[in-house]
């Protein structure tokens, strides 16, 4: 595979990274809660309110599709086995995250092809220590996935919040329109189911020099 670089952390990020992973769950205990939440009307964080019970409630339903039905190609999945290097990968999400619901059964199903790499999940209102070091365009934007050295938790990568495929639809509806719209929103849920994950998995291979 191609040699992976990896970034010293300053005192500050290996801090908060360690403190973070002293916290984080399974992919499967964060699914546990999420189903949880949405059996008692809640979501993630301390504000609670009708809106993000029910965008918890469409991502519980929208991780549940997609960890059935998500597939790779053979050179996905051989690529992402090329990895021989320990890794963890460390996700900050929220239940009512859209882009979450879409990404993080991407990244589970890429991390269960090879045993080399741990998935783990915190929630970002709980982390906001680790999140102020891996903001997006000076926002707390999730999901982001910080990729570490298992070993020594360096950073070797960060990808987030969306696809670059995405990335770019929302940059420049906000260009034209200035804000994001419910039809937009709902244009981009449309994008994602029909491009079962393809985008966000070739972006984490990039960045992770595995072209």
């Amino acid at each position: 595979m191609n040699t992976i670089e990896v970034t010293k952390n300053t005192d500050e990020i290996a801090l908060a990274i360690k403190n973070s992973l002293f916290k984080s769950m399974t992919y499967g205990d964060y699914r546990n809660l999420v189903a949880n939440l949405v059996a008692n009307s809640k979501s993630t964080g301390e504000v609670q309110n009708g809106d993000l019970a029910k965008y918890t409630m469409l991502n519980h339903k929208r991780m549940q599709r997609l960890d059935k039905t998500l597939e790779f190609s053979e050179s996905v999945i051989a690529k992402i086995k090329k990895i021989d290097k320990k890794m963890t990968w460390l996700v900050l999400t929220e239940s009512w995250c859209g882009d979450a619901a879409q990404t993080m059964p991407v990244m589970n199903k890429l991390a269960s092809f090879n045993e080399n790499i741990a998935f783990k999940v915190v929630l970002r209102d709980e982390n906001l220590d680790l999140m102020n070091h891996f903001l997006y365009n000076g926002t707390l934007s999730i999901p982001k996935l910080i990729i570490l050295d298992a070993e020594t938790n360096n950073v070797i990568a960060d990808w987030g919040p969306r696809p670059a495929i995405a990335t770019k639809m929302v940059q420049d509806f906000k260009k034209e329109f200035g804000a994001l719209t419910p039809q937009f929103k709902q244009n981009l849920q449309m994008w994602y189911t029909k491009d079962k994950g393809q985008s966000t998995a070739e972006d984490i291979l990039s960045c992770l020099l595995l072209k």
